[in-house]
């Protein structure tokens, strides 16, 4: 049965990393001694071993031990042996790259299928939905697929910001760029606001945080959803 939190952000304005998430991952995490830690995302190309410590300082807090993926010899049996799995955020294209060329992409979906519980905050949620192609991420590198783990039946936006009427600036909202997705795409998307997450419980989707999430599909206007709201037979 999965056991999945899928967060828009690991860090909110003001506060630690995870600060905001903390007592909600000692709950899902509570069987969990050990958390391995996917760090392939490298926001502002941080290294592998910064990125992994600064998770530890974090988890520390709820007395749970951390191990970068890139510590191992072999990372399809660390992800098989793995006791509960966070990937983090950064750029979307490089992680989902690194998880095609280390061969971990189906076997990360398979694991999570079966219950290991997992977190992901940003890239690492976006990995969660059908495909990559809903990110707002600069594509820095060509992964061999978009297509991803596939745990929930839609794609996500995080960091879903909503139009500013007082801002001079004249590019894209987010709202236009998900419109551009759906002229050729048909996949739900949701925007998630920052503070937002999905619990994944089994088949069941439940939109937690205090904020209401927007929901987008193919020819139908945008809808808002209230936190609680249940997505399980959103497809």
């Amino acid at each position: 049965m999965k056991k999945c939190l899928i967060a828009s952000t690991s860090t909110l304005y003001n506060s630690d990393y995870l600060d905001y998430l903390l007592p909600e991952l000692a709950i899902h995490f509570k069987s969990c001694q050990s958390i391995l830690f996917i760090p392939y995302a490298r926001p502002s190309g941080i290294s592998h071993e910064d990125y992994s410590e600064k998770v530890r300082v974090a988890f520390a807090k709820i007395n749970k031990v951390v191990k970068g993926i890139h510590e191992f010899e072999n990372p399809l049996q660390a992800i098989q042996e793995a006791e509960g799995i966070f990937t983090g955020g950064g750029n979307t294209f490089l992680l989902v790259s690194q998880l095609y060329r280390f061969g971990i992409m189906d076997e990360l979906a398979n694991v999570i299928k079966n219950g290991t519980p997992y977190l992901g905050t940003s890239a690492g949620s976006n990995i969660c939905g059908l495909t990559i192609q809903t990110t707002n991420d600069m594509p820095i590198v060509y992964p061999p697929s978009f297509q991803t783990l596939g745990i929930i039946s839609f794609n996500l936006n995080p960091h879903f910001l909503d139009a500013n009427e007082q801002s001079q600036h004249m590019g894209e909202t987010r709202e236009m760029r998900i419109n551009e997705f759906h002229e050729f795409n048909s996949a739900p998307v949701l925007g998630l606001r920052e503070g937002s997450w999905l619990e994944v419980t089994g088949e069941k989707i439940i939109l937690k945080g205090t904020l209401s999430a927007r929901l987008f599909q193919k020819n139908k206007n945008p809808e808002e959803l209230a936190p609680e709201s249940d997505l399980s037979n959103l497809k």
